[in-house]
C-alpha cells in the first residue's frame, strides 16, 4: 500500500470524527494499540531530541523499505507515533522524502489542536523520519 493509499484511509478514518475531543479519544486509543519498543532499544541513541516527553524511534531499511518503530511515555504522543508509523513505515525512503506529512495532519484535525511543546515534539519525529530515510537514499 503506498503512502497515498495509506494517507487516504487515515483521512477517510479521521473523517468520521467530529470534534477535537473525538479526535484526542482516536489518537490515544491508536498509542494504546502502538507496540512497545524492547527495554535496551529505549537509549539515549535512539531518543528523539525536542521531544517534551520521552520519544525512542527505531528506524531499519529491510529490502529498500524503512521499518519505523517507536514508543513514547505520552499518550497522545504514543498516538501520534502510530499515526506516523502507520504512513511511513514500510514505505521507500525516496516516497518518505516526497510526502508531506503535515499537511496531511492539518487536513485531519490534529496539528491544529496541539500544544506548542507537541506540536515542536511532532516536527522533531518527523525531521527524524526524514533525515533517516535521507540517509538510505
Amino acid at each position: 500500500m503506498s503512502i497515498e493509499t495509506k494517507a487516504a484511509d487515515i483521512r477517510e478514518e479521521f473523517s468520521w470524527l467530529e470534534d477535537w475531543e473525538a479526535r484526542y479519544a482516536h489518537l490515544i486509543d491508536l498509542g494504546k494499540a502502538n507496540p512497545p519498543l524492547a527495554p535496551e532499544e529505549r537509549s539515549e541513541a535512539t531518543r528523539v531530541r525536542g521531544c517534551a516527553s520521552q520519544v525512542w524511534m527505531v528506524t531499519d531499511l529491510k529490502d529498500g523499505r524503512l521499518i519505523v518503530r517507536a514508543e513514547s511515555d505520552a499518550v497522545i504522543v504514543s498516538g501520534l507515533i502510530a499515526l506516523l508509523i502507520r504512513l511511513y513505515s514500510g514505505e521507500a525512503p525516496a516516497d518518505i522524502l516526497k510526502f508531506d506529512a503535515p499537511a496531511l495532519l492539518d487536513e485531519i484535525g490534529v496539528s491544529g489542536a496541539l500544544t506548542a511543546q507537541r506540536s515542536n515534539g511532532l516536527a522533531s519525529m518527523l525531521a527524524r523520519i526524514k533525515a533517516d530515510a535521507a540517509a538510505c537514499v
